[in-house]
């Protein structure tokens, strides 16, 4: 159900997680991005999947909610990994008319899977342990060198913490406006793909006027508060680096030289 889906959502914690800077927390999800797609043997592989599976304990939620925002994109990761499983060269395991699978194709199938559902945790790791507010306030800060070339920096950066935080909220109106759908003999579930995708617009109509409805509700309510953007904005809660956000770039350089040396000492697998 759509209702399950736990992307974009906040928990309130004390882990280690949760009280790194939120500018740290960015720059190391970038970081973490960039050996996701330079892991190129099953050990630098197995390093990444290790750190994300750390990150998941330290932050001390529930590995359920980390499953659920898997959800999203479970079609996705199935749908790439049999493209890539037919798409490889070496020794051929079986075949079926044009369709080959080689071992190459299977380690581009697994390593296609592995990344995509540890960028998927990773993030989630981030929006789960990180407010909104401090995600606004990280992006502003780390794009705050391109308000010299008058760049709104503040804008961009409340649009995307906005984006993130209705997530959730637009998911659970979707799964309303399908019930109701349901409710009144809508049928979703049967026929062949166009007749399903047709089924779809009683539920995309009325949620795209709800999401407009909603942001003119927003806008209103910020208008309301004076509320005038980022120059001469005060804050609340003034984010600053600390040892642990210094210990957290240190494990982050320590898995990169571990994944550049496997990919040194260790035969690539694709």
């Amino acid at each position: 159900m759509v209702r399950d889906v736990a992307f974009g959502q906040y928990f309130p914690g004390k882990s280690i997680i949760h009280r790194l800077d939120s500018r740290a927390k960015i720059l190391l999800l970038i970081g973490y991005i960039v050996i996701i797609f330079c892991a190129f043997n099953y050990f630098s592989l197995s390093l990444v999947a290790l750190l994300s599976a750390v990150m998941i304990a330290l932050s001390k939620i529930s590995p359920k909610f980390y499953f659920k925002s898997l959800k999203v994109i479970i079609f996705v990761v199935i749908f790439t990994s049999l493209l890539n499983l037919f798409y490889g060269t070496g020794e051929i395991i079986a075949q079926w008319w044009i369709f080959k699978v080689t071992v190459g194709g299977i380690n581009r199938a697994v390593f296609v899977t592995v990344r995509i559902i540890c960028l998927i945790l990773a993030s989630s790791c981030l929006t789960f342990t990180t407010a909104p507010t401090e995600l606004t306030d990280a992006i502003e800060r780390l794009m705050k060198p391109l308000n010299k070339l008058h760049f709104p920096v503040h804008e961009i950066a409340m649009m995307m913490s906005l984006a993130l935080r209705f997530v959730p909220t637009l998911l659970e109106e979707t799964d309303k406006i399908t019930s109701a759908q349901k409710a009144r003999g809508a049928d979703m579930e049967s026929g062949n793909i166009l007749k399903r995708v047709k089924a779809l617009i009683p539920i995309l109509i009325p949620l795209f006027v709800s999401s407009f409805r909603r942001a003119y509700e927003i806008a209103t309510a910020m208008e309301c508060r004076c509320y005038h953007g980022g120059n001469g904005r005060t804050r609340m809660k003034i984010i600053h680096m600390t040892k642990r956000d210094v210990m957290a770039f240190a494990v982050l350089a320590f898995v990169i030289l571990g994944v550049i040396l496997c990919n040194i000492f260790i035969p690539t697998v694709i």
